[in-house]
Formats: C-alpha cells, structure tokens, sequence
C-alpha cells in the first residue's frame, strides 16, 4: 500500500488549484479508494489554516477544514518523539521548523513526503519526496 505524509504546500495548492494539483487530486482519490495511506502533522495542519485565514479569512479556512475532514488524512500529533526528531532536522539544516515535522513524519511513517516547496531539496536524503512538480 503506498504511503504519504502530505505537507501543507500539498493542501494549499490542491485548494487553491496550483501547479501540482492534479498530483493532489490524484493522492487524494488513491485515499479515497483505500489504495494508500496518509498522514499530516498537526502543524502542518495548522500552517493550512493560519495561510488560508491570512489569504481570505477566517469563514474560509473553516470550509478548508471542512473539505480537508472529508479525507481519510490522520492528522498526527506533535508528541515528544516527533518534535525531537524535527527538532534535530531543524538543528542539522536551514528549514522552517514546521517543514521539518513534516520530513520527521514522512520518516516516521516510511512514506513519501508530498510538496512542492523547494525548502526540501535539503532533505531529499532524509526523506523521500514526490515533488508536485518537476525539480
């Protein structure tokens, strides 16, 4: 079964119809007929919240939330194991902090790390990354 941490790039381009979408919408419909499994960090959550409540409000982010319930995505707590390992990503390497819980997740979890945010070229050798686009 295949297996994938989504980071918020991933969500905010699929809502937003982004370049990568498409792979997004293809994620997501692999989800939905029980072909994979996925998993986001409660931060990375919360990064598709603030952005989408800085970009066009409030009552909009709550409908993201909403639509983004409706997928079989397990939404991960920042337990001790967790923050350390992305404490130690962010210690070892120039990325925001939050990318890094996505990375330790994906490491976790032994899954592919889906973004598009370039901040992961760094840690293509600490996880395995499907990019939304070619790199």
């Amino acid at each position: 079964m295949k297996r994938y941490v989504l980071d918020s790039f991933a969500i905010i381009a699929f809502f937003e119809d982004e370049p990568g979408a498409d792979l997004v919408e293809q994620v997501l419909r692999e989800l939905l007929s029980g072909e994979a499994r996925a998993w986001m960090s409660v931060i990375n959550w919360g990064e598709v919240y603030y952005s989408t409540v800085r970009e066009q409000g409030t009552d909009a982010a709550e409908k993201v939330l909403l639509q983004l319930d409706s997928y079989p995505i397990e939404i991960v707590g920042a337990d001790n194991e967790l923050t350390k390992e992305a404490a130690v990503l962010k210690g070892t390497h120039r990325i925001a902090y939050a990318d890094c819980f996505a990375a330790a997740l994906a490491r976790k979890k032994k899954a592919m790390l889906l973004t598009g945010d370039p901040e992961f070229e760094m840690l293509e050798k600490e996880a395995k990354i499907l990019w939304l686009t070619a790199n």
